[in-house]
């Protein structure tokens, strides 16, 4: 009896860990996946959910102009404020990793655009860049009745915006990818004549590979969130170059064209998947044959 107990009492102690998670599991189902699946769904539909339509939202999503240059645009800002983003966090960790005794007082400068609301941020850019705001008013008269919100300045505008916000949080993640590379690989570097910009090329950016993964990740995340500043900066209907995707998705849902973002939203969420899959496969193949070769 005794050894009998012994055997079934492991087995329980195994189920206490889903004990635990399945009230989130439960939640994340009911109010996360379940919903997904509806949207799936409402892709393949007419309005009101109930004629199957097969492609044909899709079909009209695709050759929609409206759609077209908000995707054409949302890969224009990503393109170009990414690679910016990644460039100046990396390059101000390694110099706050040189630091020694002011390395917090920086880190807590480049935050601080973390815990600022977006209300707040948003509404110091428009008095900055609005046509009656500070920046005219310290340019000279011809640039006076210049509004900055409107024309290809807006574009520059909010890549700023972005990457102000978010230089900080990639700063962090960087100098932590810095933290984990051995000090012992730089000084063997050293005794074998390489400088610094050997030991960036061979040491340093290959061992950062797999945060450089997670970081890109994470920035394209975030640069779906820029939308709040470009409405609260622009409204419903902003400046052509600032027309994202989201902007495009919130006049949908207040026509009601639910049949349309479906397909829009799971065409751009399986989008965004594939990248992260494909990005994900990349490091792992890197991190392999980085294995093979010091084997």
């Amino acid at each position: 009896m005794l050894s009998g107990h012994k055997s079934i009492l492991p087995n329980k102690k195994k189920l206490y860990p889903y004990l635990f998670l399945a009230p989130s599991l439960i939640g994340v189902t009911i109010f996360s996946f379940l919903p997904l699946l509806d949207v799936v769904r409402h892709s393949f539909t007419d309005a009101m959910g109930n004629a199957w339509t097969g492609f044909n939202n899709y079909r009209i999503v695709w050759t929609n102009q409206a759609f077209l240059m908000a995707l054409n645009n949302t890969v224009k800002f990503l393109g170009v404020s990414i690679p910016i983003l990644l460039l100046l966090s990396l390059g101000t960790a390694l110099a706050i990793n040189h630091l020694k005794g002011s390395q917090r007082v920086f880190r807590t400068t480049l935050l601080f655009p973390l815990a600022i609301p977006v209300a707040c941020s948003t509404l110091f850019f428009k008095l900055f860049f609005h046509e009656l705001g500070w920046l005219n008013q310290m340019l000279p008269d011809f640039y006076a009745d210049k509004d900055w919100l409107k024309g290809g300045s807006a574009f520059f505008i909010i890549v700023f915006c972005y990457v102000w916000k978010n230089i900080g949080y990639d700063m962090i993640l960087w100098s932590a990818g810095l933290k984990g590379i051995d000090i012992s690989l730089y000084e063997a570097a050293r005794v074998d004549g390489a400088g610094r910009i050997e030991s960036f090329r061979y040491i340093t950016m290959p061992l950062l590979k797999p945060v450089t993964c997670t970081i890109i990740i994470l920035s394209v995340l975030n640069g779906f969130k820029i939308f709040r500043e470009a409405y609260l900066l622009a409204g419903d209907y902003p400046d052509k170059s600032i027309y994202m995707l989201q902007h495009l998705f919130t006049n949908w849902f207040v026509a009601l064209d639910i049949q349309k973002m479906s397909a829009g939203a799971v065409s751009i969420g399986g989008g965004v998947v594939a990248m992260v899959l494909l990005l994900q496969m990349g490091a792992n193949r890197r991190g392999r044959n980085g294995k093979m070769e010091k084997n």
